[in-house]
């Protein structure tokens, strides 16, 4: 119940199901999404995953196998910048850092690879002129290392932890701003993130002349049946390793050779 009351968990459940803003549910997932909300056992589940661990809704939302985990996190960055892209300059998708000249004293857990990235980079967002670089985090809220923390204080766990990894080396090497958008798996956002929803909705609101606050809700909605949908794909998608269509067309083959022999 703490998670459901979370900023912006609960779009989905007063949103008319509007099919052009891609608002609709089919009865599986809503029934699955109203029995995850109210902690009710899910029906019809396996014993065991594709990797061989017991089956949970707390592995399915952390498992990778599958892919399913990177789509969410996949489909979010993609929104993110296609929205900074209507008010920004210079919008990027994951783009690689400056190499680092020996020079900067960073922190112990400061990623110095050549090859680190972050998702979105945006001129022009919090300070006109400077580029600010963003890092989404979709984070199971029901693993074990949140069980005993208040949904809060996770938020700020995650934040905290990328901006450990990330947010000197902007600072030094990039003269940039780091934000850290963290989401829960079940639907809320950190506080950095909504602070983010509310700049970039005020923007897009003045640029195109509309209410603020159809906006804002507009974009906590959209976020919100992203995640919704991913609950759902990483709870009922399979993650069966086997190619279906390779191993039709290897039957085919097999036997249009086995009638050229005959």
């Amino acid at each position: 119940m703490e998670l459901n009351r979370q900023h912006g968990a609960s779009a989905w459940l007063t949103t008319l199901p509007v099919q052009n803003e891609g608002y609709t549910l089919n009865k599986q997932c809503f029934v699955d999404l109203i029995r995850i909300r109210y902690g009710w056992a899910l029906q019809r589940t396996p014993s065991h995953c594709e990797c061989g661990t017991p089956f949970s809704l707390e592995h399915a939302l952390t498992c990778k196998k599958g892919g399913f985990v990177s789509m969410r996190h996949n489909e979010i960055r993609d929104f993110i910048a296609n929205q900074l892209s209507k008010v920004c300059r210079d919008v990027q998708k994951e783009p690689t850092l400056q190499p680092l000249v020996g020079t900067e004293t960073l922190p112990k857990s400061t990623n110095t690879s050549r090859e680190a990235r972050l998702d979105v980079s945006a001129r022009g967002f919090w300070v006109t002129g400077q580029k600010a670089f963003f890092d989404v985090r979709v984070f199971n809220p029901l693993a074990k290392r949140y069980a005993t923390q208040d949904p809060t204080r996770s938020y700020v766990v995650n934040e905290n932890d990328r901006k450990r990894e990330y947010n000197e080396r902007v600072l030094q090497t990039e003269h940039g701003s780091f934000t850290p958008l963290v989401f829960a798996a079940t639907g809320g956002t950190g506080r950095e993130c909504l602070k983010f929803i509310k700049r970039l909705s005020d923007m897009i609101s003045n640029k195109e002349r509309s209410r603020y606050s159809e906006t804002v809700s507009w974009f906590f909605r959209k976020l919100n049946f992203m995640l919704i949908r991913a609950i759902h794909t990483c709870f009922r998608g399979s993650r069966t390793t086997q190619n279906f269509s390779s191993a039709i067309y290897d039957v085919g083959v097999t036997e249009a050779l086995t009638n050229i022999r005959q």
